[in-house]
């Protein structure tokens, strides 16, 4: 194609939302406004959202991952970006609970589960009467996943599961885990994935973990002691399992980018609220220039990091591998969201630090999001070996 061909093609690269897509972000900006004003109450008080997340559920919000065949919506990850950008800008703790049922547990299913399993699991899921917990780290296997040990043992027509996951989102509140274990001695090959229903004899919730942030969401150990699970809860096949791990911590990594995104959009807000609030005497603002600058480096970042989530969301939606787009939407928006947090508390000074603001609320939520589903410095090591590898 000669350059003049190309000139005469209209040149279109599409940073705007689709207005369905427009009138759904104004939907669960309602949502959001409507049903999550007690988010200060559940971090002071340490209480799971029961009411917002079933407001949700009612909503159809978490569904959005999930084919219309089985109750979904299939609004896809795109949808899903959007969705918990405005969730989370209002309430964090809301926000990871509906992002790892979506993301991490109904993604999984809908994609590697056959369907008579999806057909088993999917109506209780979709209408919020069970939610999903994601079981991957454990003390010894938290980045290295691959070093897990708890293990299920096939015996006949079912398998015996032993061990202990850690750091489970919505522990102590879900009613089925999708857990990985080891079924062969091969360090890759012998990890497989399994759905565990919490009523099965011998799967228990072990420690809650005391947090720095996201005190509505519940962290919990998951215990498992000679948990009898049937063979046909075996997802996909043995062995596949670290395949599975990876692939579905794609999406989970763009639900964390989009918690980012909403926090960081609130800390921005709440600067901006600041600084327009100091005016002269003839209504002019008086802020100072270093002040102006963070505002507006902050804000520009917000915009370039958002449309990084949205490119790898596309990708997924479009069944691209986007392992080296969701690594680098995360680790962008989830240090972005700390900066912004950081300089909210700074710029507002006392008030900003005080536990009556805001602001030093979405700084104890961010500092985790640079931490789980994969830290920075394993997203950094996913982006590299994403760009060194063979085309």
């Amino acid at each position: 194609m000669s350059t003049t061909a190309v000139a005469n093609v209209p040149q279109v690269a599409d940073f705007v939302l689709s207005p369905e897509l427009i009138q759904f972000r104004d939907f669960v900006r309602g949502y959001a406004q409507q049903h999550l004003g007690g988010a200060a109450a559940y971090d002071a008080e340490v209480k799971f959202p029961r009411d917002a997340v079933q407001a949700a559920a009612q909503l159809g919000l978490l569904r959005t991952t999930v084919a219309k065949e089985h109750g979904g919506s299939a609004m896809g990850n795109l949808a899903s970006c959007v969705m918990l950008e405005e969730i989370n800008a209002v309430c964090v703790s809301t926000g990871v609970t509906i992002s790892v049922h979506n993301s991490l547990v109904n993604s999984l299913l809908g994609k590697w589960c056959n369907d008579a399993q999806k057909r088993r699991w999917f109506p209780k899921l979709v209408t919020g009467e069970w939610l999903g917990a994601y079981c991957l780290s454990e003390a010894f296997s938290g980045s290295d996943a691959a070093a897990l040990r708890c293990e299920a043992k096939r015996q006949g027509d079912h398998y015996v599961m032993n061990g202990a996951k850690l750091w489970i989102t919505t522990g102590s509140e879900a009613q089925l885990f999708v857990v990985f274990a080891r079924t062969g001695p091969d360090r890759i090959k012998g990890i497989s994935a399994f759905v565990v229903e919490k009523s099965w004899p011998g799967v228990g919730v072990g420690k809650k973990e005391r947090k720095l942030g996201l005190r509505g969401s519940p962290t919990t150990e998951i215990v498992l002691e000679n948990v009898v699970v049937p063979a046909d809860c075996l997802v996909a096949q043995e062995g596949q399992g670290f395949t599975i791990a990876l692939d579905t911590l794609d999406g989970g990594r763009l639900g964390i980018a989009s918690q980012s995104l909403g926090i960081a959009r609130a800390a921005i807000d709440l600067i901006k609220a600041h600084l327009a609030a100091q005016l002269d005497a003839k209504g002019r603002p008086t802020a100072t220039q270093p002040d102006q600058w963070q505002l507006a480096d902050l804000a520009a970042d917000l915009d370039a990091y958002r449309f990084l989530v949205w490119r790898a969301a596309i990708l997924r939606d479009q069944g691209v591998r986007c392992s080296t787009e969701a690594a680098m939407a995360k680790s962008c928006a989830s240090r972005l969201a700390n900066r912004a947090a950081r300089a909210a508390v700074s710029i507002l000074g006392p008030v900003g630090a005080s536990g009556q603001n805001a602001a030093e609320r979405l700084l104890r939520d961010a500092r985790i999001t640079e931490i789980y589903e994969g830290a920075t410095d394993i997203q950094r090591l996913v982006i590299a070996r994403g760009l060194l590898a063979p085309s």
